[in-house]
Protein backbone atom coordinates (compact mmCIF):
# COMPACT_ATOMS: atom_id res chain seq x y z
CA UNK A 1 0.00 0.00 0.00
CA UNK A 2 2.85 2.37 0.78
CA UNK A 3 4.24 1.97 -2.74
CA UNK A 4 1.00 2.90 -4.49
CA UNK A 5 1.29 6.72 -4.17
CA UNK A 6 4.90 6.50 -5.33
CA UNK A 7 3.87 4.45 -8.38
CA UNK A 8 1.07 6.91 -9.18
CA UNK A 9 3.42 9.87 -8.94
CA UNK A 10 5.90 8.03 -11.15
CA UNK A 11 3.30 7.38 -13.86
CA UNK A 12 2.15 10.99 -13.69
CA UNK A 13 5.73 12.24 -13.99
CA UNK A 14 6.35 9.91 -16.94
CA UNK A 15 3.21 11.20 -18.68
CA UNK A 16 4.27 14.80 -18.10
CA UNK A 17 7.74 14.10 -19.49
CA UNK A 18 6.28 12.47 -22.61
CA UNK A 19 3.90 15.38 -23.02
CA UNK A 20 6.72 17.91 -22.64
CA UNK A 21 8.89 16.34 -25.35
CA UNK A 22 7.73 17.49 -28.75
CA UNK A 23 8.84 14.84 -31.22
CA UNK A 24 8.10 16.34 -34.60
CA UNK A 25 7.33 14.22 -37.63
CA UNK A 26 6.63 15.36 -41.18
CA UNK A 27 2.80 15.14 -40.84
CA UNK A 28 2.91 17.09 -37.55
CA UNK A 29 5.13 19.75 -39.14
CA UNK A 30 2.77 20.06 -42.11
CA UNK A 31 -0.20 20.52 -39.76
CA UNK A 32 1.60 23.34 -37.95
CA UNK A 33 2.66 24.95 -41.24
CA UNK A 34 -0.92 24.84 -42.55
CA UNK A 35 -2.20 26.41 -39.32
CA UNK A 36 0.38 29.20 -39.57
CA UNK A 37 -0.49 29.85 -43.23
CA UNK A 38 -4.18 29.99 -42.27
CA UNK A 39 -3.45 32.58 -39.58
CA UNK A 40 -1.47 34.69 -42.07
CA UNK A 41 -4.37 34.62 -44.52
CA UNK A 42 -6.73 35.67 -41.71
CA UNK A 43 -4.55 38.68 -40.96
CA UNK A 44 -3.46 37.44 -37.54
CA UNK A 45 0.25 38.08 -38.05
CA UNK A 46 1.22 41.51 -36.73
CA UNK A 47 4.68 42.99 -37.19
CA UNK A 48 5.67 39.68 -38.77
CA UNK A 49 4.84 37.76 -35.59
CA UNK A 50 1.81 35.90 -34.33
CA UNK A 51 0.04 37.29 -31.27
CA UNK A 52 -1.13 35.41 -28.20
CA UNK A 53 -4.63 34.81 -29.60
CA UNK A 54 -3.22 33.36 -32.82
CA UNK A 55 -0.91 31.03 -30.91
CA UNK A 56 -3.74 29.95 -28.62
CA UNK A 57 -5.92 29.13 -31.61
CA UNK A 58 -3.10 27.17 -33.24
CA UNK A 59 -2.42 25.23 -30.02
CA UNK A 60 -6.10 24.35 -29.65
CA UNK A 61 -6.49 23.39 -33.31
CA UNK A 62 -3.25 21.41 -33.26
CA UNK A 63 -4.62 19.47 -30.28
CA UNK A 64 -7.88 18.76 -32.13
CA UNK A 65 -6.10 17.48 -35.22
CA UNK A 66 -3.34 15.46 -33.56
CA UNK A 67 -4.48 14.69 -30.01
CA UNK A 68 -1.22 16.22 -28.75
CA UNK A 69 -1.68 18.96 -26.18
CA UNK A 70 1.56 20.80 -26.85
CA UNK A 71 1.88 24.32 -25.52
CA UNK A 72 2.71 27.57 -27.28
CA UNK A 73 6.44 27.34 -26.58
CA UNK A 74 6.69 23.93 -28.21
CA UNK A 75 4.94 25.16 -31.35
CA UNK A 76 7.05 28.34 -31.35
CA UNK A 77 10.23 26.28 -31.10
CA UNK A 78 9.25 24.44 -34.27
CA UNK A 79 8.32 27.75 -35.86
CA UNK A 80 11.83 29.02 -35.10
CA UNK A 81 13.34 26.00 -36.87
CA UNK A 82 11.06 26.59 -39.85
CA UNK A 83 12.10 30.23 -40.00
CA UNK A 84 15.75 29.23 -40.04
CA UNK A 85 15.02 26.85 -42.93
CA UNK A 86 13.25 29.67 -44.78
CA UNK A 87 16.16 32.08 -44.25
CA UNK A 88 18.73 29.50 -45.34
CA UNK A 89 16.85 28.51 -48.50
CA UNK A 90 16.04 32.13 -49.35
CA UNK A 91 19.69 33.12 -49.07
CA UNK A 92 20.62 30.19 -51.29
CA UNK A 93 18.05 31.16 -53.94
CA UNK A 94 19.29 34.73 -53.96
CA UNK A 95 22.28 33.39 -55.86
CA UNK A 96 21.74 33.49 -59.61
CA UNK A 97 22.94 29.92 -60.15
CA UNK A 98 20.28 28.34 -57.88
CA UNK A 99 16.56 27.93 -58.47
CA UNK A 100 13.65 26.17 -56.76
CA UNK A 101 11.42 23.61 -58.50
CA UNK A 102 7.96 24.03 -56.97
CA UNK A 103 6.65 20.73 -58.34
CA UNK A 104 9.32 18.63 -56.60
CA UNK A 105 10.64 20.96 -53.91
CA UNK A 106 14.17 20.45 -55.24
CA UNK A 107 16.78 23.22 -55.19
CA UNK A 108 18.30 23.08 -58.65
CA UNK A 109 21.88 23.92 -59.62
CA UNK A 110 24.67 22.29 -61.58
CA UNK A 111 26.88 19.70 -59.88
CA UNK A 112 29.82 22.09 -60.03
CA UNK A 113 27.88 24.90 -58.35
CA UNK A 114 26.60 22.59 -55.62
CA UNK A 115 30.07 21.15 -55.01
CA UNK A 116 31.56 24.61 -54.55
CA UNK A 117 28.73 25.75 -52.27
CA UNK A 118 28.81 22.62 -50.10
CA UNK A 119 32.57 23.02 -49.64
CA UNK A 120 31.91 26.43 -48.09
CA UNK A 121 28.67 25.40 -46.32
CA UNK A 122 28.81 21.68 -45.40
CA UNK A 123 25.36 21.81 -43.77
CA UNK A 124 23.85 22.58 -47.20
CA UNK A 125 24.37 18.95 -48.23
CA UNK A 126 20.95 18.17 -46.76
CA UNK A 127 19.30 20.82 -48.95
CA UNK A 128 21.09 19.47 -52.01
CA UNK A 129 19.69 15.99 -51.41
CA UNK A 130 16.23 16.79 -50.06
CA UNK A 131 15.34 20.30 -51.22
CA UNK A 132 12.56 22.15 -49.38
CA UNK A 133 9.08 20.93 -50.42
CA UNK A 134 7.27 23.45 -48.15
CA UNK A 135 9.26 26.54 -49.22
CA UNK A 136 6.18 28.14 -50.78
CA UNK A 137 4.30 27.88 -47.48
CA UNK A 138 7.31 29.19 -45.57
CA UNK A 139 7.36 32.22 -47.88
CA UNK A 140 3.72 32.87 -47.02
CA UNK A 141 4.49 32.69 -43.30
CA UNK A 142 7.77 34.57 -43.08
CA UNK A 143 7.96 36.96 -46.05
CA UNK A 144 6.16 39.81 -47.72
CA UNK A 145 4.28 39.32 -51.05
CA UNK A 146 6.64 38.36 -53.90
CA UNK A 147 8.46 41.18 -55.66
CA UNK A 148 10.01 39.13 -58.46
CA UNK A 149 9.27 36.07 -60.54
CA UNK A 150 12.04 33.86 -59.23
CA UNK A 151 10.74 32.91 -55.82
CA UNK A 152 8.41 34.27 -53.20
CA UNK A 153 10.54 36.37 -50.90
CA UNK A 154 11.49 40.05 -50.66
CA UNK A 155 14.13 41.32 -53.02
CA UNK A 156 15.88 43.04 -50.11
CA UNK A 157 17.30 39.67 -49.06
CA UNK A 158 19.60 39.39 -52.05
CA UNK A 159 23.12 38.65 -50.96
CA UNK A 160 21.99 38.17 -47.37
CA UNK A 161 23.80 36.13 -44.77
CA UNK A 162 22.15 32.68 -44.46
CA UNK A 163 22.64 32.83 -40.70
CA UNK A 164 20.77 36.11 -40.30
CA UNK A 165 17.04 36.71 -40.27
CA UNK A 166 15.34 38.74 -43.04
CA UNK A 167 14.88 42.47 -42.35
CA UNK A 168 11.14 42.05 -41.91
CA UNK A 169 11.72 39.78 -38.93
CA UNK A 170 12.88 42.74 -36.83
CA UNK A 171 10.29 43.44 -34.17
CA UNK A 172 9.79 45.49 -31.04
CA UNK A 173 11.70 44.63 -27.88
CA UNK A 174 8.74 42.80 -26.32
CA UNK A 175 8.01 40.82 -29.47
CA UNK A 176 11.72 40.13 -29.93
CA UNK A 177 11.94 38.73 -26.44
CA UNK A 178 8.97 36.48 -27.17
CA UNK A 179 10.51 35.31 -30.43
CA UNK A 180 13.87 34.64 -28.84
CA UNK A 181 12.24 32.29 -26.34
CA UNK A 182 11.46 29.96 -29.25
CA UNK A 183 15.09 28.92 -29.70
CA UNK A 184 16.27 28.90 -26.10
CA UNK A 185 16.06 25.10 -25.88
CA UNK A 186 18.27 24.70 -28.95
CA UNK A 187 20.73 27.57 -29.00
CA UNK A 188 21.95 29.33 -25.85
CA UNK A 189 23.35 32.78 -26.52
CA UNK A 190 26.37 33.52 -24.33
CA UNK A 191 28.69 36.54 -24.14
CA UNK A 192 31.18 36.52 -26.99
CA UNK A 193 34.26 35.44 -25.03
CA UNK A 194 36.75 32.61 -25.64
CA UNK A 195 35.43 30.68 -22.61
CA UNK A 196 31.95 30.33 -24.15
CA UNK A 197 32.95 29.47 -27.72
CA UNK A 198 32.44 25.73 -27.21
CA UNK A 199 28.96 26.25 -25.76
CA UNK A 200 27.91 28.44 -28.69
CA UNK A 201 29.20 25.92 -31.21
CA UNK A 202 27.25 23.13 -29.52
CA UNK A 203 24.13 25.30 -29.60
CA UNK A 204 24.63 26.04 -33.29
CA UNK A 205 25.10 22.35 -34.05
CA UNK A 206 21.91 21.49 -32.19
CA UNK A 207 19.69 23.82 -34.20
CA UNK A 208 21.45 22.91 -37.46
CA UNK A 209 20.74 19.24 -36.75
CA UNK A 210 17.09 20.13 -36.08
CA UNK A 211 16.87 21.96 -39.41
CA UNK A 212 18.50 19.08 -41.27
CA UNK A 213 16.14 16.60 -39.64
CA UNK A 214 13.08 18.68 -40.50
CA UNK A 215 14.13 18.99 -44.14
CA UNK A 216 14.78 15.25 -44.44
CA UNK A 217 11.39 14.44 -42.91
CA UNK A 218 9.55 16.76 -45.31
CA UNK A 219 11.49 15.46 -48.30
CA UNK A 220 10.67 11.87 -47.36
CA UNK A 221 6.97 12.70 -47.16
CA UNK A 222 7.13 14.43 -50.54
CA UNK A 223 8.80 11.38 -52.10
CA UNK A 224 6.12 9.10 -50.63
CA UNK A 225 3.37 11.25 -52.12
CA UNK A 226 5.11 11.27 -55.49
CA UNK A 227 5.54 7.49 -55.39
CA UNK A 228 1.87 6.99 -54.48
CA UNK A 229 0.79 9.23 -57.36
CA UNK A 230 3.03 7.39 -59.81
CA UNK A 231 1.70 4.03 -58.61
CA UNK A 232 -1.88 5.23 -59.07
CA UNK A 233 -1.15 6.54 -62.56
CA UNK A 234 0.66 3.34 -63.53
CA UNK A 235 -2.44 1.30 -62.75
CA UNK A 236 -4.80 3.27 -64.98
CA UNK A 237 -2.79 3.44 -68.20
CA UNK A 238 -4.06 3.33 -71.78
CA UNK A 239 -2.14 0.09 -72.28
CA UNK A 240 -3.98 -1.55 -69.38
CA UNK A 241 -7.31 -0.35 -70.75
CA UNK A 242 -6.56 -1.76 -74.21
CA UNK A 243 -5.49 -5.07 -72.69
CA UNK A 244 -8.82 -5.34 -70.85
CA UNK A 245 -10.73 -4.18 -73.93
CA UNK A 246 -9.17 -6.96 -76.01
CA UNK A 247 -10.46 -9.53 -73.49
CA UNK A 248 -14.08 -8.35 -73.76
CA UNK A 249 -16.72 -10.13 -75.86
CA UNK A 250 -19.39 -8.34 -77.90
CA UNK A 251 -17.34 -5.22 -78.76
CA UNK A 252 -17.66 -4.33 -82.44
CA UNK A 253 -15.08 -2.37 -84.40
CA UNK A 254 -16.89 0.98 -84.09
CA UNK A 255 -17.14 0.71 -80.29
CA UNK A 256 -13.54 -0.53 -80.09
CA UNK A 257 -12.04 2.53 -81.81
CA UNK A 258 -14.42 4.91 -80.01
CA UNK A 259 -13.16 3.39 -76.75
CA UNK A 260 -9.57 4.16 -77.74
CA UNK A 261 -10.47 7.84 -78.04
CA UNK A 262 -12.28 7.65 -74.71
CA UNK A 263 -9.16 6.25 -73.02
CA UNK A 264 -7.36 9.56 -73.60
CA UNK A 265 -9.20 10.83 -70.51
CA UNK A 266 -7.72 9.74 -67.14
CA UNK A 267 -11.12 9.66 -65.40
CA UNK A 268 -12.58 7.44 -68.14
CA UNK A 269 -9.64 5.03 -67.83
CA UNK A 270 -10.08 4.78 -64.07
CA UNK A 271 -13.83 4.15 -64.35
CA UNK A 272 -13.37 1.58 -67.10
CA UNK A 273 -10.79 -0.44 -65.19
CA UNK A 274 -12.72 -0.19 -61.92
CA UNK A 275 -15.92 -1.67 -63.37
CA UNK A 276 -16.31 -5.42 -63.45
CA UNK A 277 -18.07 -7.93 -65.72
CA UNK A 278 -21.09 -6.85 -67.75
CA UNK A 279 -21.18 -3.40 -66.12
CA UNK A 280 -17.97 -2.51 -67.91
CA UNK A 281 -19.48 -3.31 -71.35
CA UNK A 282 -22.76 -1.51 -70.53
CA UNK A 283 -20.85 1.61 -69.46
CA UNK A 284 -18.63 1.47 -72.54
CA UNK A 285 -21.56 1.10 -74.95
CA UNK A 286 -23.37 3.99 -73.28
CA UNK A 287 -20.37 6.29 -73.44
CA UNK A 288 -19.33 5.41 -76.99
CA UNK A 289 -22.80 5.58 -78.54
CA UNK A 290 -24.50 8.44 -76.70
CA UNK A 291 -21.68 10.97 -76.30
CA UNK A 292 -18.21 9.73 -77.26
CA UNK A 293 -16.42 12.85 -76.00
CA UNK A 294 -17.45 12.36 -72.35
Amino acid sequence: MANRPTRTRGLTLQHQQQQSRARWTTPLTEILVNLMVDQVHKGNRKNHNFGKKAWKYMCDEFHKRTGLKWDKEQLKNRGAVLRRIYVTVTSLLDRSDFSWDESTGAIVASDEVWAEYVREHPDAETLKVSGCPIYKELCTIFSEPPTNGKHDHPAEHEGGDPNSCPPEQEVSSSDSEEANDAVNDQETIQPSTPSTTGIRKRGRKGIDDAIAGAILEMAAASKLRTAATQQHNARYTIANCIAELDKMQGVDEQIYFAALDLFNKPIAREVFLSLKGEKRLIWLLRKCTSDPVL
